[in-house]
Protein backbone atom coordinates (compact mmCIF):
# COMPACT_ATOMS: atom_id res chain seq x y z
CA UNK A 1 0.00 0.00 0.00
CA UNK A 2 1.30 3.45 -0.91
CA UNK A 3 2.33 5.61 2.03
CA UNK A 4 1.53 9.19 1.03
CA UNK A 5 3.04 10.48 4.26
CA UNK A 6 6.41 9.46 2.80
CA UNK A 7 7.94 12.39 0.84
CA UNK A 8 9.42 10.07 -1.79
CA UNK A 9 6.00 8.59 -2.54
CA UNK A 10 4.16 11.90 -2.34
CA UNK A 11 6.50 13.89 -4.60
CA UNK A 12 6.78 11.04 -7.09
CA UNK A 13 3.01 10.87 -7.47
CA UNK A 14 2.78 14.67 -7.59
CA UNK A 15 5.16 14.76 -10.55
CA UNK A 16 4.20 11.60 -12.43
CA UNK A 17 0.44 11.35 -11.87
CA UNK A 18 -0.34 13.37 -15.04
CA UNK A 19 1.97 11.15 -17.11
CA UNK A 20 0.42 7.98 -15.67
CA UNK A 21 -3.08 9.21 -16.47
CA UNK A 22 -1.90 10.18 -19.97
CA UNK A 23 -0.80 6.58 -20.47
CA UNK A 24 -4.18 5.32 -19.26
CA UNK A 25 -6.03 7.74 -21.56
CA UNK A 26 -4.06 6.37 -24.52
CA UNK A 27 -5.89 3.02 -24.12
CA UNK A 28 -9.36 4.47 -23.53
CA UNK A 29 -11.98 4.88 -26.26
CA UNK A 30 -11.79 8.28 -27.92
CA UNK A 31 -14.73 10.05 -26.27
CA UNK A 32 -13.99 13.75 -26.10
CA UNK A 33 -15.99 14.85 -23.08
CA UNK A 34 -14.93 11.89 -20.94
CA UNK A 35 -11.25 12.39 -21.81
CA UNK A 36 -11.48 16.09 -20.89
CA UNK A 37 -13.18 15.29 -17.60
CA UNK A 38 -10.51 12.74 -16.67
CA UNK A 39 -7.74 15.21 -17.56
CA UNK A 40 -9.37 18.03 -15.59
CA UNK A 41 -9.80 15.74 -12.58
CA UNK A 42 -6.12 14.77 -12.80
CA UNK A 43 -4.93 18.39 -12.78
CA UNK A 44 -7.32 19.09 -9.89
CA UNK A 45 -5.88 16.20 -7.86
CA UNK A 46 -2.33 17.47 -8.46
CA UNK A 47 -3.33 20.95 -7.34
CA UNK A 48 -5.03 19.49 -4.27
CA UNK A 49 -1.77 17.70 -3.43
CA UNK A 50 0.10 21.00 -3.49
CA UNK A 51 -2.54 22.51 -1.21
CA UNK A 52 -2.00 19.60 1.18
CA UNK A 53 1.65 20.63 1.37
CA UNK A 54 0.54 24.09 2.47
CA UNK A 55 -2.24 23.15 4.87
CA UNK A 56 -2.31 19.41 5.32
CA UNK A 57 -0.22 16.35 6.05
CA UNK A 58 2.52 16.83 8.61
CA UNK A 59 5.24 14.76 6.94
CA UNK A 60 4.82 16.36 3.54
CA UNK A 61 3.90 19.83 4.72
CA UNK A 62 5.96 22.70 3.34
CA UNK A 63 6.93 24.96 6.23
CA UNK A 64 7.38 28.71 5.98
CA UNK A 65 9.78 30.81 8.07
CA UNK A 66 13.47 31.52 8.49
CA UNK A 67 14.06 28.13 10.14
CA UNK A 68 13.13 26.37 6.88
CA UNK A 69 15.42 27.99 4.32
CA UNK A 70 16.88 24.70 3.07
CA UNK A 71 15.39 21.82 1.13
CA UNK A 72 12.24 20.19 2.47
CA UNK A 73 10.74 16.78 1.69
CA UNK A 74 13.99 15.89 -0.03
CA UNK A 75 14.93 12.31 -0.91
CA UNK A 76 17.55 10.59 -3.05
CA UNK A 77 17.57 7.15 -4.66
CA UNK A 78 20.33 5.70 -6.82
CA UNK A 79 19.13 5.69 -10.41
CA UNK A 80 22.17 5.06 -12.67
CA UNK A 81 24.94 4.28 -10.17
CA UNK A 82 27.70 3.83 -12.77
CA UNK A 83 27.47 7.56 -13.58
CA UNK A 84 26.42 8.64 -10.09
CA UNK A 85 23.00 9.75 -11.38
CA UNK A 86 20.30 9.97 -8.74
CA UNK A 87 16.54 10.17 -8.64
CA UNK A 88 16.73 13.23 -6.40
CA UNK A 89 13.74 15.44 -5.69
CA UNK A 90 13.10 18.18 -3.15
CA UNK A 91 11.49 21.57 -2.64
CA UNK A 92 12.50 24.87 -1.11
CA UNK A 93 11.12 28.40 -1.11
CA UNK A 94 12.41 28.98 -4.64
CA UNK A 95 10.78 25.96 -6.26
CA UNK A 96 7.66 25.38 -4.14
CA UNK A 97 5.74 28.55 -5.16
CA UNK A 98 6.43 27.68 -8.80
CA UNK A 99 5.15 24.13 -8.28
CA UNK A 100 1.90 25.48 -6.78
CA UNK A 101 1.59 28.00 -9.63
CA UNK A 102 2.09 25.22 -12.20
CA UNK A 103 -0.55 22.99 -10.62
CA UNK A 104 -3.02 25.87 -10.26
CA UNK A 105 -2.65 27.12 -13.84
CA UNK A 106 -2.84 23.57 -15.19
CA UNK A 107 -6.35 23.25 -13.74
CA UNK A 108 -7.45 26.55 -15.29
CA UNK A 109 -5.81 25.77 -18.64
CA UNK A 110 -7.47 22.36 -18.81
CA UNK A 111 -10.78 24.04 -18.07
CA UNK A 112 -10.02 26.59 -20.80
CA UNK A 113 -9.41 23.69 -23.21
CA UNK A 114 -13.09 22.70 -23.28
CA UNK A 115 -13.81 24.34 -26.68
CA UNK A 116 -11.10 22.19 -28.31
CA UNK A 117 -12.77 19.39 -30.26
CA UNK A 118 -9.97 18.35 -32.64
CA UNK A 119 -8.05 15.18 -31.67
CA UNK A 120 -9.14 15.56 -28.04
CA UNK A 121 -7.39 12.42 -26.81
CA UNK A 122 -4.03 13.43 -28.28
CA UNK A 123 -4.43 16.95 -26.93
CA UNK A 124 -5.10 15.76 -23.37
CA UNK A 125 -2.24 13.24 -23.46
CA UNK A 126 0.22 15.91 -24.58
CA UNK A 127 -1.10 18.42 -22.04
CA UNK A 128 -0.67 15.96 -19.14
CA UNK A 129 2.84 15.02 -20.30
CA UNK A 130 3.65 18.72 -20.41
CA UNK A 131 2.47 19.12 -16.82
CA UNK A 132 4.71 16.28 -15.65
CA UNK A 133 7.67 17.91 -17.39
CA UNK A 134 6.99 21.30 -15.80
CA UNK A 135 6.58 19.89 -12.29
CA UNK A 136 9.67 17.74 -12.70
CA UNK A 137 11.87 20.69 -13.66
CA UNK A 138 11.01 22.51 -10.44
CA UNK A 139 11.40 19.43 -8.22
CA UNK A 140 14.54 17.82 -9.71
CA UNK A 141 17.84 18.33 -7.86
CA UNK A 142 19.95 16.08 -10.09
CA UNK A 143 21.23 17.80 -13.22
CA UNK A 144 20.65 14.76 -15.43
CA UNK A 145 17.08 14.37 -14.16
CA UNK A 146 16.52 18.12 -14.52
CA UNK A 147 17.61 17.94 -18.16
CA UNK A 148 15.33 14.97 -18.85
CA UNK A 149 12.32 16.86 -17.53
CA UNK A 150 13.41 19.98 -19.44
CA UNK A 151 13.39 18.00 -22.68
CA UNK A 152 10.10 16.27 -21.84
CA UNK A 153 8.41 19.67 -22.15
CA UNK A 154 9.75 20.34 -25.63
CA UNK A 155 7.86 17.85 -27.79
CA UNK A 156 4.40 18.23 -26.19
CA UNK A 157 4.56 22.01 -26.55
CA UNK A 158 5.76 21.67 -30.17
CA UNK A 159 2.78 19.50 -31.09
CA UNK A 160 0.27 21.52 -29.05
CA UNK A 161 1.22 24.61 -31.06
CA UNK A 162 1.78 22.82 -34.37
CA UNK A 163 -1.52 20.88 -34.44
CA UNK A 164 -4.00 23.04 -32.52
CA UNK A 165 -2.56 26.47 -33.36
CA UNK A 166 -3.57 29.23 -35.76
CA UNK A 167 -2.93 29.76 -39.49
CA UNK A 168 0.89 29.95 -39.16
CA UNK A 169 1.10 27.21 -36.55
CA UNK A 170 3.78 25.15 -38.33
CA UNK A 171 6.12 28.13 -38.61
CA UNK A 172 5.60 29.12 -34.97
CA UNK A 173 6.03 25.54 -33.71
CA UNK A 174 9.24 24.96 -35.67
CA UNK A 175 10.65 28.31 -34.53
CA UNK A 176 9.84 27.47 -30.91
CA UNK A 177 11.38 24.01 -31.33
CA UNK A 178 14.62 25.27 -32.91
CA UNK A 179 15.20 28.05 -30.39
CA UNK A 180 14.54 25.76 -27.44
CA UNK A 181 16.60 22.94 -28.95
CA UNK A 182 19.62 25.22 -29.45
CA UNK A 183 19.33 26.33 -25.84
CA UNK A 184 19.05 22.71 -24.72
CA UNK A 185 22.18 21.67 -26.63
CA UNK A 186 24.17 24.51 -25.07
CA UNK A 187 22.86 23.53 -21.65
CA UNK A 188 23.89 19.91 -22.23
CA UNK A 189 27.42 20.98 -23.13
CA UNK A 190 27.64 23.04 -19.93
CA UNK A 191 26.23 20.18 -17.84
CA UNK A 192 28.84 17.77 -19.19
CA UNK A 193 31.63 20.34 -18.65
CA UNK A 194 30.63 20.69 -15.00
CA UNK A 195 30.09 16.95 -14.52
CA UNK A 196 33.52 15.88 -15.81
CA UNK A 197 35.25 18.55 -13.72
CA UNK A 198 33.32 17.79 -10.55
CA UNK A 199 34.77 15.64 -7.78
CA UNK A 200 32.92 14.92 -4.55
CA UNK A 201 36.21 14.17 -2.78
CA UNK A 202 37.17 17.87 -3.01
CA UNK A 203 34.38 18.74 -0.58
CA UNK A 204 35.89 16.68 2.24
CA UNK A 205 38.05 19.48 3.66
CA UNK A 206 36.09 22.42 2.23
CA UNK A 207 32.62 21.98 3.72
CA UNK A 208 31.30 20.57 7.03
CA UNK A 209 30.20 16.91 6.68
CA UNK A 210 26.56 17.59 7.60
CA UNK A 211 26.31 20.21 4.87
CA UNK A 212 27.68 17.71 2.35
CA UNK A 213 25.29 14.94 3.39
CA UNK A 214 22.34 17.35 3.23
CA UNK A 215 22.85 17.61 -0.53
CA UNK A 216 21.72 14.01 -0.94
CA UNK A 217 24.95 12.65 -2.42
CA UNK A 218 24.24 9.54 -0.33
CA UNK A 219 20.84 7.99 0.30
CA UNK A 220 18.96 10.30 2.68
CA UNK A 221 16.89 7.39 4.01
CA UNK A 222 19.95 5.84 5.66
CA UNK A 223 20.73 6.54 9.29
CA UNK A 224 23.59 8.88 10.14
CA UNK A 225 26.17 6.12 10.64
CA UNK A 226 25.32 4.48 7.33
CA UNK A 227 25.49 7.86 5.57
CA UNK A 228 28.94 8.52 7.04
CA UNK A 229 30.10 5.07 5.90
CA UNK A 230 28.85 5.71 2.36
CA UNK A 231 30.54 9.11 2.36
CA UNK A 232 33.85 7.60 3.44
CA UNK A 233 33.67 5.20 0.49
CA UNK A 234 33.33 8.19 -1.81
CA UNK A 235 36.19 10.09 -0.15
CA UNK A 236 38.55 7.12 -0.24
CA UNK A 237 37.92 6.35 -3.91
CA UNK A 238 41.12 6.41 -6.01
CA UNK A 239 39.47 8.19 -8.96
CA UNK A 240 37.47 11.42 -9.24
CA UNK A 241 33.87 11.00 -8.10
CA UNK A 242 31.84 12.95 -10.63
CA UNK A 243 28.28 13.96 -9.81
CA UNK A 244 25.17 15.51 -11.36
CA UNK A 245 23.89 16.57 -7.93
CA UNK A 246 22.95 20.26 -8.29
CA UNK A 247 23.33 21.01 -4.55
CA UNK A 248 26.77 19.36 -4.44
CA UNK A 249 27.83 21.33 -7.52
CA UNK A 250 26.76 24.51 -5.76
CA UNK A 251 29.14 23.68 -2.90
CA UNK A 252 31.93 22.93 -5.38
CA UNK A 253 31.38 26.20 -7.21
CA UNK A 254 31.49 28.25 -4.00
CA UNK A 255 34.01 26.37 -1.84
CA UNK A 256 36.50 24.69 -4.22
CA UNK A 257 38.58 25.57 -7.28
CA UNK A 258 37.24 22.71 -9.41
CA UNK A 259 35.43 25.00 -11.85
CA UNK A 260 37.93 27.89 -11.91
CA UNK A 261 40.49 26.25 -14.23
CA UNK A 262 41.24 28.53 -17.24
CA UNK A 263 39.96 26.88 -20.41
CA UNK A 264 39.66 29.19 -23.43
CA UNK A 265 40.37 32.87 -24.09
CA UNK A 266 41.68 33.21 -20.54
CA UNK A 267 38.28 32.51 -18.97
CA UNK A 268 37.52 29.77 -16.47
CA UNK A 269 35.39 26.71 -17.04
CA UNK A 270 32.60 28.12 -14.89
CA UNK A 271 32.63 31.36 -16.89
CA UNK A 272 31.89 29.46 -20.10
CA UNK A 273 29.43 27.18 -18.32
CA UNK A 274 27.57 30.28 -17.09
CA UNK A 275 27.44 31.65 -20.64
CA UNK A 276 26.12 28.38 -22.11
CA UNK A 277 23.58 27.80 -19.34
CA UNK A 278 22.62 31.47 -19.36
CA UNK A 279 21.85 31.42 -23.09
CA UNK A 280 19.70 28.33 -22.62
CA UNK A 281 17.77 29.90 -19.77
CA UNK A 282 17.50 33.36 -21.35
CA UNK A 283 15.99 31.80 -24.47
CA UNK A 284 13.27 30.41 -22.21
CA UNK A 285 12.72 33.68 -20.28
CA UNK A 286 12.95 35.08 -23.07
CA UNK A 287 15.26 38.09 -23.15
CA UNK A 288 16.28 40.33 -26.03
CA UNK A 289 17.77 39.42 -28.51
CA UNK A 290 16.73 35.75 -28.13
CA UNK A 291 13.04 36.52 -27.77
CA UNK A 292 11.73 36.39 -31.34
CA UNK A 293 10.19 32.92 -31.01
CA UNK A 294 7.81 34.08 -28.28
CA UNK A 295 5.42 36.45 -30.12
CA UNK A 296 4.92 33.94 -32.95
CA UNK A 297 4.38 31.04 -30.53
CA UNK A 298 1.87 33.03 -28.48
CA UNK A 299 -0.08 34.36 -31.45
CA UNK A 300 -0.46 30.94 -33.07
CA UNK A 301 -0.92 28.81 -29.93
CA UNK A 302 -4.45 28.02 -28.74
CA UNK A 303 -5.57 30.06 -25.71
CA UNK A 304 -4.86 27.46 -22.96
CA UNK A 305 -1.40 26.78 -24.34
CA UNK A 306 -0.62 30.51 -24.45
CA UNK A 307 -1.69 30.64 -20.81
CA UNK A 308 0.62 27.81 -19.74
CA UNK A 309 3.46 29.12 -21.92
CA UNK A 310 3.36 32.59 -20.37
CA UNK A 311 2.36 31.47 -16.89
CA UNK A 312 4.84 28.64 -16.34
CA UNK A 313 7.30 27.90 -19.14
CA UNK A 314 8.85 31.38 -19.16
CA UNK A 315 9.47 31.07 -15.41
CA UNK A 316 11.77 28.11 -15.98
CA UNK A 317 14.36 30.46 -17.41
CA UNK A 318 14.40 32.61 -14.28
CA UNK A 319 14.33 29.50 -12.10
CA UNK A 320 17.38 28.11 -13.89
CA UNK A 321 19.32 31.32 -13.32
CA UNK A 322 18.67 31.46 -9.57
CA UNK A 323 18.92 27.71 -8.93
CA UNK A 324 21.83 26.78 -11.21
CA UNK A 325 23.77 29.61 -12.86
CA UNK A 326 24.57 31.82 -9.89
CA UNK A 327 25.14 29.23 -7.13
CA UNK A 328 27.28 26.90 -9.30
CA UNK A 329 29.16 29.59 -11.25
CA UNK A 330 29.52 32.52 -8.81
CA UNK A 331 32.72 33.93 -10.34
CA UNK A 332 31.07 34.21 -13.75
CA UNK A 333 27.92 35.69 -12.23
CA UNK A 334 30.03 38.32 -10.46
CA UNK A 335 32.07 39.15 -13.59
CA UNK A 336 29.00 39.36 -15.82
CA UNK A 337 26.69 41.18 -13.40
CA UNK A 338 26.47 44.30 -15.55
CA UNK A 339 25.88 42.23 -18.68
CA UNK A 340 22.96 40.38 -17.06
CA UNK A 341 21.46 43.63 -15.73
CA UNK A 342 21.84 45.30 -19.13
CA UNK A 343 20.04 42.39 -20.81
CA UNK A 344 17.24 42.72 -18.26
CA UNK A 345 16.83 46.47 -18.79
CA UNK A 346 17.09 46.14 -22.57
CA UNK A 347 14.31 43.54 -22.54
CA UNK A 348 12.15 45.79 -20.36
CA UNK A 349 12.52 48.78 -22.66
CA UNK A 350 12.36 46.93 -25.98
CA UNK A 351 9.39 44.80 -24.93
CA UNK A 352 7.45 47.89 -23.80
CA UNK A 353 8.08 49.82 -27.02
CA UNK A 354 7.30 46.76 -29.14
CA UNK A 355 4.03 46.20 -27.27
CA UNK A 356 3.06 49.81 -27.83
CA UNK A 357 3.51 49.38 -31.59
CA UNK A 358 1.24 46.34 -31.98
CA UNK A 359 -2.22 46.25 -33.50
CA UNK A 360 -2.73 42.53 -32.74
CA UNK A 361 -4.15 42.20 -29.22
CA UNK A 362 -2.42 38.88 -28.50
CA UNK A 363 0.94 40.03 -29.87
CA UNK A 364 0.74 43.09 -27.59
CA UNK A 365 0.34 40.80 -24.56
CA UNK A 366 3.22 38.62 -25.82
CA UNK A 367 5.63 41.57 -26.01
CA UNK A 368 4.44 42.72 -22.59
CA UNK A 369 5.74 39.37 -21.27
CA UNK A 370 9.19 40.13 -22.72
CA UNK A 371 9.15 43.46 -20.87
CA UNK A 372 7.85 42.08 -17.57
CA UNK A 373 10.28 39.15 -17.51
CA UNK A 374 13.07 41.68 -17.93
CA UNK A 375 12.41 42.67 -14.31
CA UNK A 376 13.18 39.07 -13.31
CA UNK A 377 16.55 39.05 -15.09
CA UNK A 378 17.44 42.48 -13.68
CA UNK A 379 16.51 41.54 -10.11
CA UNK A 380 18.59 38.35 -10.23
CA UNK A 381 21.63 40.11 -11.71
CA UNK A 382 21.92 42.97 -9.19
CA UNK A 383 25.10 41.72 -7.49
CA UNK A 384 25.34 44.66 -5.08
CA UNK A 385 26.85 42.70 -2.16
CA UNK A 386 30.43 43.73 -2.90
CA UNK A 387 33.24 45.85 -1.49
CA UNK A 388 31.81 49.31 -2.39
CA UNK A 389 28.73 48.49 -0.25
CA UNK A 390 30.74 46.78 2.51
CA UNK A 391 29.23 43.47 1.37
CA UNK A 392 25.74 44.49 2.43
CA UNK A 393 23.41 41.86 0.91
CA UNK A 394 20.14 43.64 1.71
CA UNK A 395 19.61 45.25 -1.69
CA UNK A 396 20.47 42.06 -3.58
CA UNK A 397 18.04 40.19 -1.33
CA UNK A 398 15.44 42.78 -2.27
CA UNK A 399 16.20 42.29 -5.97
CA UNK A 400 16.08 38.50 -5.91
CA UNK A 401 12.93 38.40 -3.81
CA UNK A 402 11.40 40.93 -6.18
CA UNK A 403 12.39 38.77 -9.16
CA UNK A 404 10.82 35.68 -7.57
CA UNK A 405 7.66 37.59 -6.67
CA UNK A 406 7.51 38.99 -10.21
CA UNK A 407 7.64 35.47 -11.64
CA UNK A 408 4.57 34.43 -9.64
CA UNK A 409 2.75 37.73 -10.26
CA UNK A 410 3.44 37.60 -13.98
CA UNK A 411 2.31 33.97 -14.04
CA UNK A 412 -1.07 35.10 -12.71
CA UNK A 413 -1.54 38.30 -14.73
CA UNK A 414 -0.16 37.05 -18.07
CA UNK A 415 -2.23 33.85 -17.96
CA UNK A 416 -5.27 36.02 -17.25
CA UNK A 417 -4.51 38.44 -20.07
CA UNK A 418 -4.05 35.67 -22.63
CA UNK A 419 -7.26 33.99 -21.51
CA UNK A 420 -9.23 37.23 -21.79
CA UNK A 421 -7.86 37.86 -25.28
CA UNK A 422 -8.88 34.30 -26.16
CA UNK A 423 -12.42 34.87 -24.88
CA UNK A 424 -12.90 37.71 -27.37
CA UNK A 425 -11.16 35.86 -30.19
CA UNK A 426 -13.48 32.86 -29.76
CA UNK A 427 -16.43 35.19 -30.32
CA UNK A 428 -15.35 37.54 -33.12
CA UNK A 429 -12.40 35.59 -34.64
CA UNK A 430 -10.02 38.53 -34.90
CA UNK A 431 -7.58 40.42 -32.65
CA UNK A 432 -7.29 43.75 -34.49
CA UNK A 433 -7.14 46.43 -31.81
CA UNK A 434 -8.30 49.11 -34.25
CA UNK A 435 -11.62 47.33 -34.77
CA UNK A 436 -12.51 46.91 -31.10
CA UNK A 437 -14.29 49.37 -28.85
CA UNK A 438 -17.28 49.66 -26.55
CA UNK A 439 -16.98 46.19 -24.98
CA UNK A 440 -17.87 47.58 -21.55
CA UNK A 441 -21.43 48.14 -22.75
CA UNK A 442 -21.80 44.69 -24.30
CA UNK A 443 -19.81 42.58 -21.77
CA UNK A 444 -19.63 44.50 -18.48
CA UNK A 445 -18.52 41.60 -16.23
CA UNK A 446 -15.87 40.47 -18.69
CA UNK A 447 -14.62 44.02 -19.14
CA UNK A 448 -14.41 44.62 -15.39
CA UNK A 449 -12.34 41.47 -14.84
CA UNK A 450 -10.17 42.33 -17.85
CA UNK A 451 -9.40 45.84 -16.60
CA UNK A 452 -8.46 44.45 -13.18
CA UNK A 453 -6.07 41.84 -14.61
CA UNK A 454 -4.54 44.27 -17.10
CA UNK A 455 -3.97 46.73 -14.24
CA UNK A 456 -2.21 43.91 -12.37
CA UNK A 457 0.10 43.56 -15.38
CA UNK A 458 0.59 47.33 -15.38
CA UNK A 459 1.87 47.21 -11.80
CA UNK A 460 -0.88 49.24 -10.15
CA UNK A 461 -0.41 49.50 -6.35
CA UNK A 462 -2.71 47.09 -4.56
CA UNK A 463 -2.31 44.43 -7.25
CA UNK A 464 0.30 41.68 -7.55
CA UNK A 465 2.37 43.26 -10.33
CA UNK A 466 3.37 46.23 -8.19
CA UNK A 467 5.29 44.36 -5.48
CA UNK A 468 7.87 42.60 -7.62
CA UNK A 469 8.50 45.57 -9.88
CA UNK A 470 9.04 48.06 -7.05
CA UNK A 471 11.37 45.69 -5.18
CA UNK A 472 13.49 45.16 -8.28
CA UNK A 473 13.67 48.87 -9.15
CA UNK A 474 14.60 49.82 -5.57
CA UNK A 475 17.33 47.16 -5.47
CA UNK A 476 19.02 48.59 -8.57
CA UNK A 477 19.60 52.04 -7.02
CA UNK A 478 22.42 50.64 -4.89
CA UNK A 479 23.99 48.94 -7.91
CA UNK A 480 23.80 51.42 -10.78
CA UNK A 481 21.79 54.64 -10.76
CA UNK A 482 21.52 54.84 -14.54
CA UNK A 483 19.98 51.39 -14.83
CA UNK A 484 17.65 52.25 -11.94
CA UNK A 485 16.38 55.39 -13.69
CA UNK A 486 15.75 53.51 -16.93
CA UNK A 487 14.01 50.60 -15.19
CA UNK A 488 11.80 53.03 -13.26
CA UNK A 489 10.90 54.86 -16.47
CA UNK A 490 9.69 51.60 -18.03
CA UNK A 491 6.67 51.83 -15.71
CA UNK A 492 5.53 54.84 -17.76
CA UNK A 493 5.86 52.88 -21.00
CA UNK A 494 3.95 49.96 -19.49
CA UNK A 495 1.15 52.27 -18.42
CA UNK A 496 1.12 53.68 -21.95
CA UNK A 497 0.48 50.45 -23.83
CA UNK A 498 -1.83 48.94 -21.18
CA UNK A 499 -4.04 52.04 -20.91
CA UNK A 500 -4.07 52.50 -24.67
CA UNK A 501 -5.16 48.88 -25.13
CA UNK A 502 -7.93 49.29 -22.52
CA UNK A 503 -9.14 52.45 -24.23
CA UNK A 504 -9.20 50.86 -27.70
CA UNK A 505 -10.84 47.57 -26.63
CA UNK A 506 -13.14 48.25 -23.70
CA UNK A 507 -13.94 51.96 -23.96
CA UNK A 508 -14.96 54.01 -26.97
CA UNK A 509 -18.30 54.53 -28.66
CA UNK A 510 -18.95 51.20 -30.36
CA UNK A 511 -17.48 47.97 -31.64
CA UNK A 512 -16.31 48.40 -35.25
CA UNK A 513 -15.30 44.87 -36.21
CA UNK A 514 -17.13 41.82 -37.62
CA UNK A 515 -19.44 39.45 -35.69
CA UNK A 516 -20.62 42.11 -33.26
CA UNK A 517 -23.68 40.02 -32.46
CA UNK A 518 -21.41 37.35 -30.96
CA UNK A 519 -20.23 39.63 -28.14
CA UNK A 520 -22.24 37.86 -25.46
CA UNK A 521 -21.58 37.87 -21.67
CA UNK A 522 -19.11 35.49 -20.04
CA UNK A 523 -20.23 31.91 -19.58
CA UNK A 524 -19.99 30.28 -16.16
CA UNK A 525 -16.97 28.28 -17.31
CA UNK A 526 -15.16 31.40 -18.52
CA UNK A 527 -16.00 33.28 -15.33
CA UNK A 528 -14.71 30.40 -13.18
CA UNK A 529 -11.34 30.68 -14.97
CA UNK A 530 -10.93 34.45 -14.96
CA UNK A 531 -12.30 35.24 -11.47
CA UNK A 532 -9.70 33.20 -9.48
CA UNK A 533 -6.87 34.90 -11.39
CA UNK A 534 -8.23 38.35 -10.53
CA UNK A 535 -8.80 37.29 -6.92
CA UNK A 536 -5.19 36.13 -6.57
CA UNK A 537 -3.90 39.29 -8.25
CA UNK A 538 -5.70 41.35 -5.62
CA UNK A 539 -4.81 39.05 -2.71
CA UNK A 540 -1.06 38.99 -3.39
CA UNK A 541 -1.15 42.74 -4.05
CA UNK A 542 -2.57 43.59 -0.64
CA UNK A 543 -0.93 40.70 1.26
CA UNK A 544 2.45 40.01 -0.40
CA UNK A 545 3.73 38.29 2.75
CA UNK A 546 1.43 35.37 1.98
CA UNK A 547 3.92 34.57 -0.80
CA UNK A 548 7.13 36.10 0.53
CA UNK A 549 7.02 34.05 3.75
CA UNK A 550 7.59 30.92 1.68
CA UNK A 551 10.18 32.17 -0.80
CA UNK A 552 12.16 34.75 1.19
CA UNK A 553 14.11 32.39 3.52
CA UNK A 554 15.48 30.33 0.63
CA UNK A 555 16.20 33.38 -1.54
CA UNK A 556 17.97 35.16 1.35
CA UNK A 557 20.00 32.01 2.03
CA UNK A 558 21.17 31.94 -1.60
CA UNK A 559 22.17 35.62 -1.46
CA UNK A 560 24.02 35.21 1.85
CA UNK A 561 25.99 32.25 0.49
CA UNK A 562 26.99 34.22 -2.60
CA UNK A 563 27.87 37.22 -0.44
CA UNK A 564 30.15 35.03 1.66
CA UNK A 565 31.79 33.80 -1.54
CA UNK A 566 32.29 37.42 -2.66
CA UNK A 567 34.02 38.34 0.62
CA UNK A 568 36.62 35.62 0.15
CA UNK A 569 37.22 36.12 -3.59
CA UNK A 570 36.96 39.86 -4.16
CA UNK A 571 39.75 42.30 -3.36
CA UNK A 572 38.23 44.66 -0.76
CA UNK A 573 38.40 48.44 -1.14
CA UNK A 574 41.24 49.66 1.11
CA UNK A 575 40.26 52.14 3.84
CA UNK A 576 41.54 55.69 3.68
CA UNK A 577 44.78 56.31 5.62
CA UNK A 578 44.28 58.14 8.90
CA UNK A 579 46.39 61.11 7.73
CA UNK A 580 44.26 61.51 4.62
CA UNK A 581 41.12 61.54 6.72
CA UNK A 582 42.57 64.23 9.02
CA UNK A 583 43.65 66.36 6.04
CA UNK A 584 40.17 66.06 4.53
CA UNK A 585 38.61 67.18 7.83
CA UNK A 586 40.97 70.16 8.10
CA UNK A 587 40.20 71.19 4.52
CA UNK A 588 36.46 71.20 5.24
CA UNK A 589 37.07 73.23 8.47
CA UNK A 590 39.20 75.86 6.67
CA UNK A 591 36.61 76.29 3.98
Amino acid sequence: MLDFTNPSVFLTWLVFLPAIVALVIAFLPARGETIKQISLATTAVVFFMTLCMIFGWSKVQFHAGSDFAGMQNQFSIKWIPSFNIQYLLGLDGISFPLVVLTAFLSVLCMCASWPINKHVKAYCILFLLLETGMLGVFCALDFFLFYVFWEVMLLPMYFLIGIWGGPRKEYAAIKFFLYTLVGSVLMLIAILMLYFNSDLRALQNAVPPQQILATGVVDLHLDEAAQQAEWQKIVSAPTPQHTFNILAMQLMGQHTDLFTTPTWKGHSLQWWAFILLGIGFIIKVPSVPLHTWLPDAHVEAPTPISMILAGVLLKMGGYGLIRICYPICPQAGYDLAYVVCFIGVLSMVYGAFAAMAQTDFKRLVAYSSVSHMGYVVLGLGVWSAWAPTQYNPDYWKMGMNGAMFQMIAHGISSAGMFFLVGVIYDRVHHRNLNEFGGLFAKMPVYSGIAVGIFFAGLGLPGLCGFIGEVLVVLSVWNFNTGLAVISAAVVILTAGYILWAIQRVYLGAEYKGPHGEALTPLTLREFSIAAPLLALAIYFGVNPNALLKYMQPSVDKTVVELTDWTKTHEQPVPPKPATAAVDETNTKTDS
